[in-house]
């Protein structure tokens, strides 16, 4: 791997050093941009937390003025949400160690370890949290998904690290449908990893309100040992 990533970050609002970290990623076709928002949100409950939030590799084969973690191959109208394949399967494996990497150098950048580290993700970005969560060394304190699935469950041998993992979907997501939260939160419970799981009434491929506060709760909570890893 040779490319490093990189994109927008917050430093603690304390004005201190950062005592936690949370790294967002962000879905297929944004940017970083798209997710440090959240930051201004959360950053009363975490005021020592620095956030950041990185670039994916890829450039978006869709929209040239964002970035893809991997590339989605698209489906005919009307042919419904389908499990992922292997094909994408592949493709999470082959984009895992960009983010892997990232998070093992902003750990280092900031002088902390896992216990003190969050993976936010959004949609495509969702995905990639969980793969690379799953598989640290470490368990990071928490997993919190927006709107995606969980990929490979019948790799679950592989499964190193059990963090608690929240998974929040809004009942109306055309692009990813609700159910793949369900099947990801069976499938994640099967593999002995705790998990919370939210609908947000009447919310499309976004986050609502609702999300936005339970899924800063959740991150506060686990990055002051209220939430145990499995």
């Amino acid at each position: 791997m040779t490319q490093t990533l990189s994109g927008p970050r917050m430093e603690p609002a304390s004005g201190g050093p950062a005592t936690s970290l949370v790294i967002l990623s962000h879905g297929y076709g944004a940017n970083g941009d798209d997710l440090i928002g959240l930051a201004q949100y959360w950053r009363e409950l975490l005021p020592e937390a620095a956030f950041v939030s990185p670039n994916a590799p890829q450039v978006c084969e869709m929209n040239p003025g964002g970035y893809q973690w991997f590339p989605i191959r698209m489906r005919a109208p009307g042919s419904g949400w389908r499990p992922p394949t292997d094909e994408v399967w592949q493709e999470v494996e082959g984009a895992a160690p960009f983010l892997d990497g990232f998070i093992s150098a902003e750990l280092e950048r900031y002088g902390l370890d896992e216990t003190k580290l969050a993976l936010v993700g959004f949609s495509q970005g969702t995905m990639m949290s969980l793969h690379v969560g799953l598989r640290r060394k470490t368990a990071p304190a928490a997993i919190l998904g927006y709107s995606g699935a969980f990929v490979g469950a019948e790799h679950g041998n592989e499964v190193t690290a059990r963090p608690p993992v929240f998974l929040i979907h809004g009942d109306q997501d055309p692009m990813i449908p609700v159910q793949a939260m369900f099947k990801a939160a069976e499938d994640l419970s099967s593999l002995g990893v705790a998990v919370q799981w939210h609908v947000s009434r009447g919310i499309p491929h976004s986050i609502g309100p609702d999300g936005l506060q339970l899924g800063g709760q959740f991150i506060a909570d686990a990055l002051c040992g209220k939430l145990g890893s499995s």
